[in-house]
């Protein structure tokens, strides 16, 4: 039978690309972990995962027992905290995953404010253009903007965001004009690739008759970083789609300038992802999201 600290073990293991990964993860010798992997299959009777000269994959086995173990672990954690004689005590490890503008401008400074408000946590913040849930990265919290592509998460809505179509009075002094998306083919357009998106396709709705309009857009310049995209339309290189939260500043400052008033882009709210069995989060993920909720909702107002 396996113990908790099978699962552990195993976790980790799937969380990794090798064994050799695993062993600097765990800080031991790689021929150990090869001998326990051996000696867990030998208890199910099943091999859990397969072997390359570079890199492991899971059998269909271990893909099983590595979501079942997160899950158990995750269940023996709230009950230990659930029980524990000091609630005030927030402690333990919060691996987050977060796309890179927002985590850059926002969740590493949200985070370094938590940490030295619950001095016990230790906190890992991945940053990346296209932030994803996978067996190989398995965080407390994945934070993502637009559309979902995987509807088996939990999804907490942590901020509402409107994303706009957005130009420099530069850029507009010379440039067509701008009546309805079609006419957009007319213009230097600046896409942001990410979260794996089609983002040259352009969707709007008109506003009185609810009609969508889809344009495909040619780039005139394109990145999978936000402030570069950013930087290239303020200085009236062209005009872009933008998540409000990123521009708040700027719009303000009449730096940017939003397009087509008679027309909206799909709602792009930043929402947090968790495993399906969100109900037996530990506590301290509980207590970091509702800091975040909050923390976020004061910096974007």
């Amino acid at each position: 039978m396996l113990n908790s600290q099978d699962l552990q073990f195993f976790v980790v293991i799937a969380a990794s690309r090798s064994l050799a990964a695993a062993a600097r993860t765990m800080n031991v010798t790689p021929p150990s972990v090869s001998q326990r992997l051996k000696t867990i299959e030998q208890k199910l009777g099943v091999s859990l995962v397969e072997r390359t000269a570079r890199a492991i994959s899971l059998t269909s086995e271990g893909q099983l027992l590595a979501e079942r173990g997160r899950l158990l672990l995750t269940h023996l954690a709230a009950i230990s905290e659930d029980i524990s004689t000091n609630k005030l005590t927030v402690s333990g490890h919060l691996r987050l995953v977060a796309p890179l503008g927002l985590g850059t401008k926002h969740i590493g400074p949200i985070i370094g404010e938590f940490q030295q408000l619950y001095p016990l946590t230790e906190i890992e913040l991945i940053l990346s253009d296209a932030p994803k849930w996978s067996v190989h990265q398995s965080p407390d919290l994945l934070l993502y903007i637009g559309a979902l592509q995987d509807s088996s998460l939990k999804r907490v809505v942590l901020a509402q965001n409107q994303r706009l179509l957005l130009a420099s009075p530069s850029y507009l002094a010379t440039a067509p004009a701008l009546v309805k998306p079609a006419d957009l083919a007319q213009h230097r357009c600046i896409v942001l690739r990410e979260n794996d998106e089609d983002a040259s396709m352009w969707r709007f709705t008109e506003t009185a008759t609810r009609t969508p309009h889809s344009v495909r857009v040619e780039p005139h310049l394109a990145s999978n970083v936000g402030q570069v995209t950013k930087d290239w339309c303020l200085a009236g290189r062209g005009l872009m789609l933008r998540s409000g939260w990123d521009v708040n500043k700027e719009l303000a400052q009449g730096q940017l300038l939003p397009l087509l008033p008679d027309y909206s882009l799909a709602a792009a709210d930043i929402v947090a992802l968790l495993s399906a069995d969100s109900d037996h989060r530990a506590k301290k993920v509980t207590i970091f999201l509702d800091f975040l909720k909050e923390k976020l909702r004061q910096r974007l107002a």
